[in-house]
């Protein structure tokens, strides 16, 4: 995956689902993200329902492949995070409706959780991120919008919140929930709204974030976006390079060192003094 050898990468896969036990299918002892739901099944011509087992960021990523399982499949029902159906509006061919962790829909002909939609349908990122119904928020221009943290399950992945000071040089604001003592036009934080976060977002001249949730908001959006990486990132992003096929956005910006956050932000930082965009 890391390398774009999607055809092989499908294989390898596909050895995986075949070497599962059935028994093991959507397991209710599992947490939901520990879940494998497709068990190979065709999707053609069949009632398939797209189960969000993970978290948002995995969920804007690869609904951009639900319009091509609406051309194969008789029907597509996903049960998204509710947070996030708002900014999806009408989806041709497709029924979505809110995922109720205490009462999840019934299986139909074909289960599968949204990530394992590109294995079945053998499609890679040239498939472009689906357009979000955002209006973008009214910010003053240039501004920059930061995120540092990535949540507690994996920590390596967050900045401490006083690494990002350099980067308020402008106007800027925070994407992080809670209160900030950086010099950012919302010092109180972001609000815990979808639809207000993605306008921020939508409104700003770049965005710089680490990986999580917010890095696929803003790349799903086309928006400039700069991402910070840990040296040994996630799968999804290649190891070198600055850029991905994922989103066309996106700059990627690769630790030196593992643990190595000073230098990707004084590099990060050398390069927004020199930007010149509005």
């Amino acid at each position: 995956m890391r390398r774009g050898d999607f055809a092989a990468a499908w294989d390898l896969a596909a050895r995986m689902l075949a070497g599962r036990d059935p028994a093991t299918r959507d397991d209710p002892a599992l947490p939901y993200h520990l879940r494998w739901v497709w068990d190979g099944t065709p999707v053609d011509g069949r009632a398939v329902l797209v189960r969000c087992y993970h978290g948002y960021g995995d969920t804007l990523m690869f609904s951009r492949y639900l319009p091509l399982l609406a051309q194969r499949a008789a029907s597509v029902t996903v049960e998204m995070q509710p947070r996030l159906l708002p900014l999806f509006g009408r989806l041709e061919g497709v029924r979505a409706v809110p995922f109720d962790v205490a009462r999840p829909l019934k299986p139909m002909e074909c289960d599968i959780e949204i990530m394992e939609v590109p294995l079945a349908l053998r499609a890679g990122p040239q498939i472009p991120a689906l357009p979000l119904a955002v209006a973008p928020a009214p910010l003053p221009p240039g501004a920059v919008a930061l995120c540092w943290g990535a949540g507690d399950w994996d920590a390596g992945r967050s900045v401490p919140e006083a690494g990002f000071a350099p980067l308020c040089r402008g106007p800027a604001l925070s994407l992080m929930p809670g209160r900030t003592d950086l010099p950012v036009l919302n010092p109180e934080g972001c609000p815990m709204d979808m639809a207000a976060t993605a306008a921020l977002v939508a409104g700003a001249s770049l965005v710089i974030t680490v990986d999580t949730m917010i890095a696929h908001l803003a790349g799903t959006l086309g928006r400039p976006v700069w991402l910070l990486l840990k040296h040994e990132p996630d799968w999804r992003w290649p190891v070198r390079g600055t850029q991905t096929p994922w989103y066309p956005s996106m700059r990627l910006w690769h630790q030196h060192a593992p643990g190595d956050w000073s230098g990707v932000l004084a590099d990060v930082a050398a390069a927004l003094a020199e930007r010149t965009d509005p």
